[in-house]
């Protein structure tokens, strides 16, 4: 009889353990312009030197590093875990990284680095950050930006990476694409040459292994509505008509119902995005897929705290930016991170 009792105790113990197993963070955050301060001659860095017109130096640098990290931590705070996946954008090298997950609270998270220098003229990156107890990696790859009569336009890198969390497979992808620089038509077709590119890369995954969990996130600079991500790459906002082979995007329904990632010209824009295929949308394959914040009815989420906000002046009620021109703010970024959750 005892014997039976502590069997069914440790059965409740094992249920009870894999039912309180708590979702996994995937985040992305552009932290715009972290540079280092020292002078690389191949790229146009010369803005974020301390002979500079921002004059850049060790204390402007760390202040950003510890901003970022304290971001980073408090999002840790939500469910008392390290983001298991950070994709980021507007980084200028690794070593930027290398001091961002050096910092004091970062350093519990134990994360690795995926990076590779893009061609970009500024020098700015994309990359991956990842805790290896929850993501193992297989493999990374760096695909150069592809547009047909333009092969001498540089910008950044999309950036891959692959392999299993808790043994079922994913691929992430992360990229910034190109700017509305010159309008927004005019620049259109810059982004839509990107959003086909994304698709193509996830499209090819999905075939050698369907069974793969496809993440695409980044700054894509348009709205989650616009034709890039909803036509030409086939983001869809509604979970429920979903069909085997499809992308889905929950920041359609955020952008819809008034959220915002930046602000322009007094209004709310959300160019960072973060959008699955369907499998893990609906977890028609495996066991992980999408889960809604507690008490949220939305799949996507924006992170926000007030002292990430700034409090008066041209941009109040916006993200606090690290620079106005050359005036330090001493702020985050002029964008907010996004994150989802991946659990059973």
């Amino acid at each position: 009889m005892k014997r039976v009792f502590l069997t069914t105790l440790l059965v409740i113990g094992v249920f009870m353990c894999c039912f309180a197993q708590k979702p996994h963070m995937v985040v992305f955050y552009n932290l715009e312009n972290l540079f280092d301060t020292i002078n690389d001659p191949d790229k146009l860095d010369e803005e974020f030197l301390p002979t500079g017109d921002k004059k850049w130096n060790s204390t402007k640098y760390n202040k950003k590093q510890s901003n970022v990290e304290k971001v980073f931590f408090d999002m840790a705070l939500i469910q008392k875990q390290f983001p298991a996946v950070i994709g980021v954008s507007e980084i200028e090298n690794r070593l930027v990284l290398e001091d961002l997950v050096a910092q004091p609270k970062m350093a519990h998270g134990n994360y690795r680095i995926v990076h590779y220098d893009s061609p970009d003229r500024r020098g700015v990156d994309c990359a991956f950050l990842y805790r290896p107890d929850v993501f193992k990696l297989q493999g990374s790859k760096a695909h150069k930006f592809e547009m047909p009569g333009m092969e001498n336009f540089y910008t950044r890198d999309l950036v891959t990476m692959w392999g299993t969390i808790d043994d079922e497979p994913f691929f992430f992808l992360v990229s910034h694409w190109p700017s509305r620089l010159g309008g927004k038509e005019a620049s259109a077709p810059k982004r839509e040459a990107a959003a086909a590119q994304c698709r193509r890369i996830a499209d090819s995954v999905r075939t050698a292994n369907p069974s793969t969990k496809v993440v695409i996130m980044g700054d894509l600079n348009d709205d989650a509505t616009d034709k890039s991500i909803t036509e030409v790459l086939g983001a869809k906002g509604n979970i429920k008509k979903l069909v085997d082979g499809d992308m889905y995007n929950p920041y359609i329904d955020l952008l819809k119902a008034g959220y915002g990632t930046l602000g322009y010209r007094d209004a709310w824009n959300l160019f960072d995005n973060i959008i699955v295929s369907e499998n893990l949308a609906t977890g028609s394959t495996g066991e992980l897929k999408l889960k809604r914040a507690e008490n949220s009815k939305f799949y996507g989420n924006i992170f926000s705290r007030p002292y990430m906000m700034q409090k008066e002046g041209q941009y109040k009620n916006y993200p606090l930016r690290t620079f106005v021109g050359n005036n330090f703010q001493s702020g985050f970024s002029d964008h907010l991170p996004v994150y989802i959750y991946v659990g059973k």
